[in-house]
């Protein structure tokens, strides 16, 4: 996932061009329960679905075997695309109105409000949404309409060498003293690393003193009310400042060269994703382990950014219902299972999620822990015009300029790229 983040973050809503406008129905479908036998009964058949999945070679290896037990149940033969989730939606926007498009294709949930601005999605009707984590709910729901049923979710939270720290800081107070001691940055050790300067990655520290992106009501984001600058916020940065202030991280650290030096056995703690779990696995072998993000002074958790990966239904597909049906399967939990082990995901099943094949293993239990203490990215499309002003900001709060000061700017800049935007 962390390959795909930044092109994530960075988005802006250039496909708004080629946006087609949803299909058009003589007779408008009521939705069909779409959780059970019976409703699909009622429902013609197809002979064949098609999905795109992405073309990483464990998520559709995995995928392909999946889908062989939904064809034995059903009948239904599944042709499997494989397609980057990065071209997915560009695709679906040229080729669905020609009838070249799947039923079922796959994203991350921050895309959806793009994508069903540009009304290539339908909503759904699940009766099973209690099967799924809470969080992954949320995530896939847009102005009150669910479009994703969730087979991922992913957050980040600590990695740790036990050669350096035996014990998991429990608390930032914990943090703060494994890097005070074990900080030298001449010999580039350090106790404790991560992007402090990326707006992802920071954002538990801003939301735990009672920050936020946009205010969010009944299930709606208002995106005239950004939090960025209130005064949880302020001390959110101020305490990411003192980082860079008391010389713990570097103000040049980027992912790889944390990543160097903690596979290298000179970092004690990072904060980053499971995405790492590899090669940090390959270098530290049983001195790493994992932890949810230490409690704050005030006793809160940091609330992470969760990313949920799901699948959709285009709104094209002439088998809704069936398609819809298809997502369930891969998603229950003994496929959630299946693509845990075999590609390395966390599922947004819940039973899969909490099943002790994830909650002990020492690497994915700390980040199946913070999902419980995360929100949901923002999928509103006002979203992509956060991350250039809030990267900048954190950029000039490590060089040490006003933190309240250096927030007021950019919230300023990101309700001024709202606006010229045209959203609203």
């Amino acid at each position: 996932m962390k390959k795909y983040l930044s092109l994530f973050m960075v988005m802006v809503l250039t496909l708004g061009m080629l946006a087609a406008c949803g299909p058009q129905r003589d007779v408008q479908e009521e939705p069909a329960d779409q959780g059970g036998d019976d409703a699909t009964e009622e429902v013609a058949k197809p002979e064949k679905l098609k999905m795109w999945v992405n073309d990483e070679d464990k998520q559709k290896n995995a995928i392909a075997e999946m889908v062989k037990s939904f064809t034995e149940e059903t009948g239904i033969q599944v042709e499997v695309t494989p397609i980057s989730m990065l071209d997915q939606v560009k695709n679906l926007a040229l080729d669905a109105p020609a009838g070249k498009g799947p039923d079922l294709f796959f994203q991350p949930h921050d895309r959806i409000g793009d994508i069903v601005t540009q009304g290539l999605a339908e909503p759904l009707t699940l009766d099973n949404t209690g099967d799924y984590s809470e969080t992954a709910i949320d995530a896939v729901t847009f102005d009150g309409d669910i479009y994703g049923v969730p087979q991922v979710v992913e957050t980040y939270g600590v990695f740790y060498n036990k050669d350096l720290t035996p014990e998991a800081p429990e608390t930032m107070e914990e943090l703060m003293a494994i890097a005070a001691e074990q900080t030298n940055q001449a010999e580039e050790k350090y106790g404790f690393l991560m992007e402090a300067a990326n707006f992802y990655f920071v954002y538990p520290f801003f939301a735990g003193y009672g920050g936020y992106v946009f205010n969010k009501e009944n299930g709606a984001y208002d995106a005239a009310d950004i939090g960025l600058a209130n005064e949880g916020a302020v001390k959110g940065g101020e305490l990411i400042q003192s980082w860079f202030t008391n010389g713990y991280i570097p103000k040049e650290i980027t992912g790889d060269i944390m990543n160097g030096l903690f596979t290298g056995g000179k970092v004690a703690t990072v904060i980053t994703g499971p995405w790492n779990i590899a090669p940090y696995r390959d270098a530290l072998g049983d001195k790493l382990a994992t932890a949810p993000l230490p409690l704050l002074e005030n006793g809160e958790h940091p609330k992470s950014f969760v990313g949920v990966k799901s699948w959709m239904v285009s709104s094209y597909s002439e088998n809704i219902e069936w398609a819809t049906k298809l997502a369930q399967h891969l998603t229950n939990t003994e496929n959630s299972m299946y693509y845990y082990e075999n590609a390395g995901e966390m599922p947004a099943n819940q039973a899969a999620l909490t099943d002790e094949k994830i909650t002990g293993d020492p690497l994915m239990s700390g980040f199946a822990a913070q999902i419980a203490h995360g929100e949901p990215m923002p999928s509103i499309p006002q979203m992509q015009q956060v991350w250039e002003p809030m990267g900048n900001a954190l950029q000039f709060i490590a060089n040490g300029d006003n933190v309240q000061e250096v927030l007021e700017e950019a919230v300023q800049t990101i309700k001024d790229n709202i606006a010229a935007s045209g959203a609203k």
